[in-house]
């Protein structure tokens, strides 16, 4: 078990909570519990209900708990990007050690410098992070340990979010009795999830998070995140045109327009794809009537990213990437490449067990904070260790009483032995 480090991820998104426990093994990461609680208190801007928020974190926590035998005490947080800025900071400190070679203390002293940076009232410090190391004038993305050297230069980006959003955020998670370990933007974690981050190097990349009623919108170049926006457009608003034209319900409406409305078919079929009762009645709507109702909203949501994109597009090569809930939907990229004339694709995880667009920034959250171990040194686990090893070792399991233990021997004996009577 000294290899093995068992880590929780909590996102809130706009109208649910995803907490992820999974570990790394051997430099494997394997997904143990996901859950996924429905909550209305947070809109993709601001909590509208600490309570709901709260409690949706609880119960997640609580569901995975029962299932894995062992109590979950940390989580690592996925924070939402509205009112993302960057600051970037080049911080030079001395190497002061006897034999001047490059320590994990000389990286802290630099991170330690470039928060000192004032960063107003307005804005809460999420993340340091180190860009670029520069030693003895070669500059690496790698972290220089052991390297020799008189002065040591980091290139260091300060991501902040929206200061009260932030605060009120934290303080629902640790009111679910759940310490935070670490923060990150929704946007950085989903770039790390998508391995965006290495191809941002050579062309521009815009990662979409679609979510029920907003987009998250970040742009990384040369490596790094440079700047983030959230919309005020989901797919639940362009689902919404399903319920007041057919009455059908808010989720119902969604799961059709992600997974029944093909987006991209030119020739959609007059076959039901739905059927409902209301009012004693029984409602059919078809795949061209869905694709009919939906288009405006989709056009509309097109043209609005556009609209923001446009200078970026105009900057350089470009690629977009649509996750978050959104990045299920049939067609979606499709019919967004063809309105920006640029590369467009959905991204969804291959992680077993996490195969769902919508757990991109959660998958994300562990690639990120195990990135940072090297410098933070942190060594304790999400999860009450010794609970968890009793919970799913079979040699700790002893027999009580006369019961036989069930394992698949004495299921095997029972079985020969019952058919020879």
């Amino acid at each position: 078990m000294n290899d093995k480090q068992i880590f929780a991820a909590v996102e809130v998104s706009d109208h649910e909570v995803r907490l992820i426990v999974g570990e790394f093994f051997n430099t494997r990461f394997n997904i143990i519990k996901v859950e996924r609680v429905a909550c209305s208190g947070f809109d993709g801007v601001k909590i509208t209900d600490p309570a709901a928020v709260t409690s949706a974190v609880k119960q997640a926590v609580d569901n995975a708990h029962k299932m894995i035998g062992a109590s979950i005490k940390s989580a690592i947080l996925a924070m939402p990007s509205y009112g993302m800025k960057r600051y970037s900071f080049k911080s030079t400190v001395d190497i002061t050690g006897i034999d001047q070679t490059v320590t994990v203390q000389d990286v802290r002293n630099a991170m330690a410098k470039a928060q000192n940076m004032d960063i107003g009232k307005e804005y809460a410090l999420i993340q340091t992070v180190n860009v670029r190391y520069t030693v003895n004038g070669i500059s690496t993305r790698r972290i220089p340990i052991g390297e020799k050297c008189s002065s040591m230069s980091v290139d260091i980006d300060l991501l902040c979010a929206n200061r009260t959003l932030s605060y009120e955020m934290c303080s629902c998670v640790e009111k679910a009795g759940i310490k935070i370990m670490d923060i990150f933007l929704d946007v950085y974690a989903a770039g790390k999830e998508a391995a965006l981050f290495e191809q941002s190097v050579n062309q521009q990349m815009i990662v979409l998070k679609v979510e029920r009623q907003s987009t998250s919108l970040g742009l990384l170049r040369k490596g790094r995140l440079t700047t983030a926006m959230v919309m005020p457009i989901g797919i639940g608003t362009i689902a919404g045109a399903l319920t007041d034209q057919y009455a059908i319900s808010p989720e119902n409406a969604v799961e059709l327009f992600k997974y029944s409305a093909v987006l991209n078919n030119p020739n959609p079929s007059d076959n039901p794809v739905h059927i409902w009762s209301a009012g004693g009645k029984t409602h059919t709507i078809t795949k061209k009537q869905l694709i009919d109702c939906v288009m405006p909203g989709v056009n509309a949501w097109a043209s609005y990213i556009q609209k923001t994109c446009a200078p970026i597009l105009q900057a350089g090569q470009t690629a977009v990437i649509i996750t978050g809930e959104g990045g299920e939907t049939q067609g979606l990229a499709e019919v967004l490449g063809a309105k920006l004339q640029v590369n467009v694709r959905s991204y969804v995880p291959d992680t077993l067990g996490g195969r769902n667009a919508g757990l991109t920034t959660c998958l994300g959250l562990f690639y990120a904070y195990q990135d940072r171990l090297p410098i933070t040194g942190y060594t304790d686990d999400s999860i009450d260790m010794d609970a968890f090893i009793k919970a799913v070792s079979y040699r700790d399991k002893k027999n009580e009483g006369n019961a036989k233990e069930d394992t698949l021997t004495s299921k095997l004996k029972g079985l020969f032995l019952d058919n020879k009577r």
